[in-house]
């Protein structure tokens, strides 16, 4: 990260200021007027904005909390320890990208000088256009709108370990550059900017969580979803299940509990999703579409089209 804005956000802060005079606990009426400890966004971001920063607040340990937003959490220098939920401890190193919905609990220790992180203050529909960017449905991008939602079953937050992701690290530099100068009208910059890192970070789903051995249902539910978006025209449960070392009821068993569906549904669900987007941005014939996503049984694909789509391939490509 460039020096200039390292120093900006070393900057000893007024909360920061007092703390260091002596006055060790968190001022809780910064972030919230609820008797409960949960952050609003009403607090930290101006009326009309989707989306802030703010550099975290070091020397104090900061209790056991919630958001009414997205947070996300960059690591620009040293490291910052943070207890998930209660019981997920995680050590985010320089480079690292924690991702925290509504749900989730977060605790944070104390921090020193040189322990420089930024929180992303997001409210929830500042990530409609990034999404929208992702314009091919699939698992992994479902995956990553369903976890930042707050009914999410599968997981209430993300880490990844992202300092050797060099495109990750010049988006998140980008981002943080724009919101520091505030300039007027960069709201679709930094819109696109949040959809060109999720497309990043979706091909790296495999990774996430990966320091944390309470996540290891999680950590096989991505794998066998990158697995899916990969190897959706001949992928088998066996064989995932066998580089998984698991077998394949465990396997089924995980996927039915974090996703709700079985292995066999989220490979077809994957099959009708590039089906789709074949059928938009190509040309092949839907003789070829079927062929290009593994389906032999043309009576069996378009019953599974119609169901999912409400109209056969031939309605969906004219639409």
């Amino acid at each position: 990260m460039q020096k200039e804005i390292l120093e900006q956000l070393r900057k000893i802060s007024y909360e920061e200021k007092k703390i260091l005079e002596g006055d060790h606990n968190v001022c809780k009426s910064i972030y919230t007027s609820q008797k409960e400890f949960v952050v609003d966004s009403k607090k930290l971001l101006e009326k009309g904005r989707l989306i802030e920063i703010r550099p975290h607040t070091r020397f104090v340990h900061f209790p056991k909390h919630r958001h009414n937003y997205v947070e996300m959490v960059y690591m620009c220098s040293g490291s910052t320890t943070h207890i998930i939920n209660d019981t997920d401890k995680i050590i985010l190193y320089e480079g690292d990208l924690l991702l925290l919905n509504q749900n989730a609990t977060q605790e944070i220790l104390p921090s020193s000088e040189n322990d420089i992180a930024v929180n992303f203050i997001i409210l929830p529909e500042f990530f409609d256009r990034p999404f929208s960017m992702i314009e091919q449905e699939n698992v992994l991008r479902d995956f990553l709108v369903s976890t930042l939602s707050k009914d999410s079953r599968i997981s209430s937050y993300l880490h990844f370990q992202a300092k050797e992701i060099l495109p990750v690290q010049n988006l998140m530099e980008n981002m943080i550059w724009t919101l520091i100068n505030n300039k007027s009208g960069m709201n679709t910059i930094n819109q696109t900017t949040m959809g060109l890192l999720f497309m990043n970070l979706s091909m790296f789903a495999d990774t996430v969580n990966k320091s944390n051995p309470n996540q290891m249902e999680q950590n096989l539910v991505f794998s066998v979803l990158k697995y899916i978006e990969n190897y959706y025209k001949h992928g088998s449960l066996a064989y995932i299940s066998d580089e998984l070392n698991q077998s394949d009821y465990y396997i089924s068993r995980l996927l039915k509990k974090y996703t709700g569906c079985n292995f066999k549904e989220l490979l077809q669900q994957r099959k009708l999703q590039q089906a789709a987007y074949l059928l938009k941005q190509t040309t092949l014939t839907v003789d070829n579409v079927m062929d290009a996503i593994g389906y032999e049984n043309s009576s069996y694909f378009y019953r599974m089209f119609k169901n999912k789509y409400r109209c056969s391939p031939s309605e969906y490509r004219k639409i």
